[in-house]
């Protein structure tokens, strides 16, 4: 019938404007959201399981020559207060993930105008959702993803000193596995003008997500190396033209008689630092040319390896920039 707007075919009218953002489904929109992350960069994303399955296959090139190797996949920080930390602390962000109705208070705030401000792009998802993103971390409905660390060939650290015109300090671990003692020696390395950190391959701390935090940012500054074997490495330094000195509670070297020693102090210089409880494995400690304590005031024995490396690192450079 003529004029029949029902009938198969027509077009339905409605007054009904289209509703914006997230799909008209939200009920409040993000603040101050930034870009969109790329389909590369959102973990659910097809493309972005290609591009992963792509770096797989080029890492397992290896080599110097080829690409960095890394920590394996993306990683997770997780929960408000952390959240917002990383962000201040600018540690490389690739985007933002919050639970759909996540209440906004002062902090979720602060990550909309950090996100907004560095180009971070914010994504709403479900908290089923960012519960499976996470592995079930209590994230309080907000979640950051950053981008696996890329290691430094332990080799790049001399060239790193070389290029710069300087003598080469690198800083070396021997089983830390504290993450949080690995970012402070990070952060006071790239403080105090180290040209790296070397860290073991396996039973040790990895640049994590908690590493990464705790160096507030130096992270990206410092390059940090691994290495599959320690002692070995450590000879290889030292046939490079450096002198090891192992950081050590009954060292036989002090740190004011290093710094006093201008050849020793001025020369290409590596710190062995050890573990939070045991401190300097046997062959490490064998393998050093000198052991050196730092001289202590009353009965405490020694100190926390992050502190013991802060406090060397700066005497050396104190003692570099006399010279």
């Amino acid at each position: 019938m003529a004029g029949n707007s029902s009938r198969k075919g027509a077009i339905r009218k409605s007054s009904k404007r289209p509703q914006a953002g997230s799909g008209g489904q939200v009920r409040r929109g993000l603040e101050g959201r930034g870009p969109t992350p790329k389909a590369t960069d959102r973990e659910y994303h097809k493309a972005h399981k290609i591009a992963e399955a792509k770096k797989r296959a080029e890492a397992k090139k290896g080599g110097r020559g080829g690409p960095r190797r890394k920590t394996g996949g993306d990683e997770w920080i997780a929960g408000r207060n952390p959240v917002v930390e990383a962000l201040r602390e600018r540690v490389p962000v690739r985007s933002v993930y919050v639970a759909e109705g996540a209440e906004r208070d002062g902090r979720l705030r602060e990550v909309f105008r950090l996100a907004a401000e560095h180009g971070i792009g914010l994504l709403e998802v479900s908290r089923g959702e960012l519960d499976r993103l996470t592995d079930g971390a209590v994230h309080q409905g907000l979640a950051a993803r950053i981008p696996a660390y890329e290691y430094a060939h332990p080799d790049d650290l001399l060239d790193a000193a070389d290029e710069a015109g300087e003598k080469a300090l690198v800083v070396m671990l021997d089983s830390i596995t504290d993450p949080r003692n690995l970012g402070a020696i990070v952060r006071s390395a790239a403080g105090f003008g180290a040209h790296g950190v070397v860290i073991p391959e396996r039973r040790a701390a990895s640049m994590t997500a908690a590493a990464w935090k705790t160096s507030a940012g130096a992270a990206a500054r410092c390059p940090v190396a691994q290495t599959v074997n320690l002692t070995r490495q450590i000879k290889a330094f030292q046939e490079a033209g450096c002198f090891v000195i192992g950081l050590a509670a009954d060292g036989d070297l002090t740190l004011p008689e290093l710094v006093a020693d201008a050849d020793l102090v001025g020369g290409p210089l590596v710190l062995v630092v050890g573990s939070e409880g045991e401190g300097l494995s046997r062959l490490v400690a064998e393998t050093c040319d000198r052991l050196m304590s730092i001289p202590m005031a009353g009965v405490l024995e020694s100190l926390n390896a992050g502190v013991a490396a802060s406090v060397t690192l700066y005497a050396v450079a104190e003692a570099r920039a006399r010279r």
